[in-house]
């Protein structure tokens, strides 16, 4: 019986983990698209929102125990943090440019660039199988971006600085956990404020401070309001992925990934009425199932090199 009520008990945290990663990434979207068609709010200064909230957030995770912080040398996350702040500052800029659709596609070039960094730069070696998922990838990418009626060159500027960005802060993230011998929220612990103070020195050069669209402009309540959820939301989105990935395998995290993919996509083309043609929808298909390829090769090579070594004498 006692068993019986753990088993449950486990079950239950599991969901409420899933749903409120699911809830939390796809309102992300949603409210920072809401924020820049609605109420023109400054991209940079919205990322220092989420940054200095995040820090927050981790900082009451701390003092409830959740995760122990460790002291780490400035000098060595200070690329790390720089990356930070165009990883995020780019894939929002990109969000406020392009349609969701597109947006959502650009972020799955996400991994051939990353594997094209680690070939080149780190030596890492891929197999012929996880290659060639890159193909579809890309090819529903181009297909989407191409027939896309709303493709602009400043959104497709945005887009690809932003998988660019985005592949360096996510190799240097996991060179830099092995290095310093931290997990993720150890890290994202010192990034954020780090990173908040480099945004203070330069969104002065590029937004506005005061009079209109500035970040003392004559905001309303409302548009305040969602500016405050946004923050809340995000650091909601960066506290789930880890609890998930630390309490289930790497199948239903990735396969959980690509439910929220979907459900982005549709919900874009249904809250901003953006436009889908059928060539669009094609690449959509493409990419979906490029991920899906990677993600099955990727899982199956994983659990084959987990069998070789577990057969060694």
């Amino acid at each position: 019986m006692a068993e019986g009520m753990m088993h449950f008990s486990a079950n239950k945290r599991l969901i409420t983990g899933l749903l409120v990663n699911l809830l939390s990434s796809i309102c992300i979207v949603f409210i920072n698209k809401w924020i820049y068609v609605h109420y023109g709010f400054p991209n940079m200064t919205l990322t220092l929102v989420h940054f200095v909230i995040t820090w927050l957030g981790l900082y009451m995770c701390q003092k409830m125990d959740i995760f122990s912080p460790k002291s780490l040398p400035i000098r060595r996350i200070v690329w790390l943090a720089l990356s930070f702040c165009g990883f995020v500052a780019f894939t929002n800029l990109s969000l406020q440019n392009n349609s969701i659709g597109t947006y959502q596609l650009a972020k799955a070039m996400t991994t051939p660039v990353i594997i094209l960094i680690q070939t080149t730069y780190y030596k890492k070696t891929f197999s012929t199988k996880i290659k060639l998922t890159l193909v579809p990838i890309t090819l529903g990418v181009i297909l989407n971006s191409y027939y896309d009626v709303r493709f602009n060159l400043l959104g497709t500027v945005f887009a690809s600085l932003g998988v660019l960005v985005t592949s360096l802060y996510q190799v240097w993230v996991g060179a830099k956990q092995h290095e310093l011998q931290v997990n993720s929220m150890q890290l994202l612990y010192y990034q954020a404020p780090l990173s908040s103070a480099f945004l203070i020195c330069i969104i002065p050069l590029f937004e506005p401070i005061t009079g209109e669209g500035g970040i003392f402009g004559p905001w309303s309540l409302p548009a305040l309001a969602t500016v405050l959820l946004s923050g809340v939301v995000a650091f909601l989105v960066n506290l789930s992925i880890y609890w998930i990935i630390g309490n289930t395998s790497a199948v239903t995290y990735n396969m959980f990934g690509h439910f929220k993919f979907c459900i982005t996509l549709v919900g874009g083309y249904v809250l901003f009425q953006d436009p889908l043609s059928v060539n669009q929808a094609l690449g959509i298909l493409c990419t979906l199932a490029g991920i899906l390829s990677y993600t099955h090769i990727k899982l199956t090579e994983q659990e084959e090199g987990k069998s070789r070594l577990a057969q060694r004498p």
